[in-house]
């Protein structure tokens, strides 16, 4: 595990994973990231809301060709660091997953280290280490962000979203019973409630094209207002699947993980549930296209 005599280490958040993370991650022995977002000790009023879980963003640095991956608690013992100090740990780190005492760290231009940010790339070459500071991505012209995809995520621009980061917007939830309204309309769904849902990025209120394990579906995301006092006390993913029923696990308590596709429409209140039902047909034919 290692380049030259060294141990390659991408030091990131990573939220998203998106294209210019990926850049980092490219040819790493060892990537390190932190369980909670470092504006939650540093600036808690303004932390950003996640674009995936823990556990999805492990997944899919994993996926990026990274076989060795270590979650740090950021604290407040690690924000108030020396540049020096957090350098050290990172070299212990390579040691104790069978690498090299010597690394070469792999990090971003606008990457900030140590107490009040004060360590940057050069701060590592000025500490003797070999650093490899990969370039900002682009799409459409502009420079790619976690900051850039939550904007794209919260105002339904899931495509966009998803070409930043270079694989499908995921969601996951665990399911559970409902009231079995869709069924009797003709539209039986599976009912999923986002995970740690007040921490993530989520799009507008509405239907969507969405994919599960491959298969087509439309979902309305919300609190289907036209039910009255029926309708949901908290945001839910109605999923709807449009040929088949899916062979993924959908039992209560299951957890599941799909890919919002496409913004349909906005969610409404109708004023029937025969209005409601008609809409709903209108809008798998849409997802159909």
């Amino acid at each position: 595990m290692c380049h030259s005599g060294r141990t390659r280490i991408a030091v990131g958040f990573f939220d998203g994973v998106h294209l210019g993370h990926r850049a980092i991650l490219a040819d790493a022995d060892i990537a390190v990231t932190f369980r909670g977002h470092p504006r939650e000790i540093l600036a808690p009023n303004s932390a950003p809301k996640l674009i995936l879980s823990l556990e999805e963003r492990v997944r899919v640095i994993h996926s990026a060709g990274v076989k060795v991956v270590e979650v740090l608690d950021f604290s407040d013992r690690l924000a108030a660091m020396s540049p020096k100090e957090f350098v050290k740990i990172l070299s212990d780190i390579s040691v104790s997953r069978g690498g090299t005492k010597e690394i070469e760290i792999k990090c971003g231009p606008d990457w900030r280290f140590g107490a009040k940010g004060a360590g940057t790339p050069e701060t590592l070459l000025n500490l003797g280490l070999s650093v490899t500071v990969a370039p900002f991505a682009e799409y459409a012209g502009e420079r790619v962000s976690s900051t850039r995809i939550r904007k794209s995520i919260e105002s339904g621009a899931i495509e966009e979203a998803s070409a930043m980061m270079g694989r499908p917007f995921v969601v996951s939830g665990t399911l559970f019973r409902g009231k079995g309204e869709g069924g009797a309309m003709g539209f039986p769904t599976l009912n999923v409630r986002v995970n740690n849902e007040e921490r993530m990025v989520m799009p507008p209120f509405g239907v969507y094209a969405v994919d599960c394990a491959g298969v087509r579906a439309i979902a309305n995301f919300g609190f289907a207002p036209t039910m009255g006092e029926r309708a949901w006390k908290k945001p839910v993913w109605e999923i709807h699947f449009l040929s088949h029923v899916s062979e993924m696990a959908n039992k209560e308590g299951d957890e599941i993980i799909f890919s919002p596709i496409r913004f349909i429409r906005p969610e409404r209140t109708f004023n029937s549930i025969c209005e409601l039902r008609k809409q709903i047909a209108a809008d798998c034919k849409e997802v159909c296209k």
